[in-house]
């Protein structure tokens, strides 16, 4: 009886090279992830795709270079379409976002032609990570399309920019059943390399474009020097999320540890003040002025005739 086989072993996609071996150099694989994931009508379908040089794409600055990975090309129509993964989320990634499809936009024009002549920019954005809450998402929803629109009339939209944020740890595969494709690709990137083979979804092998993706993350297929550098990538950002968590943790605890001294310091003087006060009603009630009970307990003349009136309403009554 002949051994079983051992489980395929997988890199993740959303590491930097390995993200690049499959949709940086695979036009008919980036092609078909584009037309699942990105708002493009029926009839407008992407049917082609080139690249564009590592000159014409942009290096938009992160916090090191691995949180950030870019795939940039255009098709058939001119379309200009621009694929990152943020491996973790700030807010003010938000402005180089939109300068970097701006400057697409506008790289467009050549000498004679006009704004007409533009074709749109496509900014698709996967996160591993999730919005900030004071952003106003919705909690539940992990797909996010941006277009530049009328305030007053949404329907009227500006032309030319749209961007697309998917929040991964929010995906659930579950009731996309009208978007098998689409639900395919973000399985891919969010269970490929992260959980073991034996579970991986059956019908990410039956998709010819995705079990070509996969099969480029084979970790057999792979040099020693890239296995080299996708450890290194790979540790070099869970070492920064690492840290940033531990960040978050020691500022947490720091402001539980500020706010217990504090209420307990607002609970020591409440306790005073009551001790106070009950010192400052029994001396009152022995017929002492309120200069000489004021000076004796550090009340002001005012608490004291608070006292003297509560006192002198519970004797009434």
């Amino acid at each position: 009886m002949s051994p079983s086989p051992l489980p395929k072993r997988y890199f993740d996609p959303k590491i930097d090279m390995a993200f690049k071996r499959v949709f940086g150099v695979h036009a008919n694989v980036l092609k078909s992830f584009l037309n699942a994931l990105l708002p493009l009508p029926a009839d407008a379908q992407i049917d082609s795709l080139e690249y564009l040089t590592p000159e014409q794409a942009p290096d938009i600055p992160g916090l090191f270079r691995h949180s950030i990975i870019d795939v940039k090309c255009t098709d058939r129509q001119g379309r200009t379409f621009i694929v990152e993964i943020q491996m973790m989320w700030r807010v003010c990634f938000e402005q180089p976002m939109a300068f970097e499809a701006g400057e697409a936009y506008v790289k467009q024009l050549r000498v004679g032609q006009t704004w007409r002549e533009r074709e749109p920019v496509y900014a698709l954005v996967i996160l591993n990570d999730t919005f900030a809450a004071a952003s106003g998402v919705a909690a539940d929803d992990c797909y996010h399309h941006y277009r530049i629109v009328n305030v007053i009339e949404p329907k009227q939209l500006l032309a030319g920019l749209a961007f697309v944020f998917i929040e991964l740890p929010k995906f659930r595969p579950e009731g996309r059943g009208e978007k098998r494709l689409q639900t395919l690709w973000l399985r891919f990137l969010r269970e490929v390399g992260a959980v073991p083979t034996q579970v991986l979804h059956a019908e990410l092998l039956q998709d010819p474009d995705i079990a070509q993706a996969l099969g480029l993350l084979e970790q057999g297929g792979f040099t020693d020097a890239e296995l080299a550098g996708y450890d290194t990538a790979f540790y070099q950002i869970t070492t920064y999320i690492s840290m940033l968590a531990d960040a978050k943790a020691s500022g947490r605890a720091e402001g539980l540890a500020k706010v217990r001294v504090e209420r307990e310091a607002e609970g020591r003087a409440e306790g005073e003040r009551a001790k106070a006060l009950a010192i400052g009603s029994a001396l009152l009630a022995d017929g002492l002025s309120l200069e000489r009970v004021a000076a004796a307990t550090g009340l002001s003349i005012e608490e004291l005739r608070a006292v003297q009136c509560v006192g002198g309403k519970n004797s009434a009554e």
